[in-house]
């Protein structure tokens, strides 16, 4: 009986599992993940820096504030404002769309606001444009039913850039 008792013994520790090891780090999913991350954020981030034109030479303003991005949670159209001073006139970019006049803005606007009503206009006006036609783009935001526009600007010559929000 005890050579039985032995041998069963000998088969249950045979049968049972090895201490368990530490689990080995998979690093392919990980990379997966934040390719798919990096793709993600690339994506959502060129949109912003498409519509920026880099031939608007930004105002400056030492006393403009970085706006939260809170406000623009519904959305922001970017306007670009141009103005070309040999023939004293001044051109409007929207989303690749080139307006000459502020008037044909005002179906635009109103089409950004029935999709999202809490959206805001972000001008980004060259320096060199004159009050009367700025004057115009504000008159067609108004005629839209645009409620919240923000003006972009610089702090200094060459410097980051910041956000001003005109008084409510």
């Amino acid at each position: 009986m005890a050579h039985h008792a032995k041998g069963s013994s000998k088969k249950r520790s045979e049968t049972r599992l090895p201490p368990e090891e530490d689990p080995e780090f998979q690093i392919a999913p990980m990379i997966d993940i934040l390719l798919v991350l990096l793709v993600f954020f690339m994506s959502i981030s060129s949109t912003e820096v498409l519509q920026t034109n880099d031939k608007v030479k930004l105002p400056v303003a030492k006393d403009g504030k970085d706006v939260s991005k809170k406000g623009s949670v519904g959305g922001q159209m970017v306007v670009n404002i141009l103005w070309n001073t040999i023939s004293n006139a001044g051109t409007i970019d929207v989303d690749g769309q080139t307006f000459a006049n502020s008037d044909a803005l005002i179906p635009v606007l109103q089409a950004k606001l029935n999709a999202t009503p809490e959206f805001r206009m972000l001008i980004r006006a060259d320096r060199e444009v004159r009050y009367e036609f700025m004057r115009s783009i504000l008159k067609a935001a108004g005629a839209a039913g645009v409620l919240n526009v923000t003006f972009s600007v610089v702090t200094k010559d060459g410097q980051a850039k910041a956000e001003s929000t005109p008084p409510q």
